[in-house]
């Protein structure tokens, strides 16, 4: 067997192959479908395999250079999964809401992340401990409303060098403020949508959550790895 081979087979078992019914395929999306099967396309794995790899040297290359990766992952099936991959690994991560104007008004975005820091910090070091204890309720309420949606940006200190996006239909906003601020994205897209959206597109399925972390676990250990380099 040779190496796309086992790629292959490690892909059709996480599902990847699975797209979506004949009349939701994007045009743009046909020539990655190697057939169809009771009106559902099927996703030519060999084409996902170059597409993996392709990708995956990319932000391996990222790694290496001290780049930074923003994974981008709201889907619910699979943002708890992702949210500790990434937690694992130090990579920034949204899997909640993408906060509009993140890329296009970093500046501004950014000040609630260093509002959930410095109410961190505060709370460690004790200094809530002169609050009534309503007010310390009051406190860790807007906190905890904080870390939900920016907790993982915390690593984020620039503007992130590439994303690496889940359906690109539903982080729409978010490739659209990356192609707008020329910052390039890695993305698995299904058959729905046009894989020509995005830089490096991953025909695959982005409906099961095996196929969702067997790819994106695939691409955090490619930027790891340049990261050791």
């Amino acid at each position: 067997m040779t190496d796309t081979d086992v790629q292959v087979q490690k892909l059709f078992n996480a599902g990847s192959h699975l797209g979506h019914k004949t009349e939701r395929v994007h045009p743009k999306a046909r020539k990655f479908i190697y057939r169809v099967e009771n009106g559902v396309s099927i996703i030519d794995l060999t084409k996902t395999v170059a597409q993996l790899n392709e990708a995956a040297k990319f932000v391996y290359n990222l790694g290496k250079n001290n780049k930074t990766l923003l994974v981008v992952v709201t889907k619910k099936i699979a943002a708890a999964t992702v949210q500790d991959l990434c937690q694992k690994s130090d990579i920034p991560y949204i899997t909640v809401k993408w906060p509009a104007g993140l890329l296009s008004n970093f500046d501004m975005i950014m000040k609630n992340v260093k509002k959930l820091k410095e109410m961190k910090e505060a709370r460690e070091k004790g200094e809530w401990e002169k609050f009534v204890k309503h007010e310390q309720v009051k406190l860790n309420k807007i906190l905890n409303r904080l870390e939900k949606f920016y907790g993982g940006l915390v690593n984020l200190e620039k503007l992130p060098d590439a994303l690496f996006v889940v359906d690109i239909r539903k982080e729409k906003n978010a490739v659209k403020e990356a192609k707008e601020k020329s910052i390039p994205t890695v993305a698995i897209v299904d058959t729905n949508a046009d894989p020509e959206t995005v830089n490096y597109p991953i025909v695959a399925n982005d409906d099961s959550l095996s196929s969702i972390e067997f790819l994106t676990k695939h691409i955090i250990e490619s930027y790891m790895r340049g990261k050791k380099k």
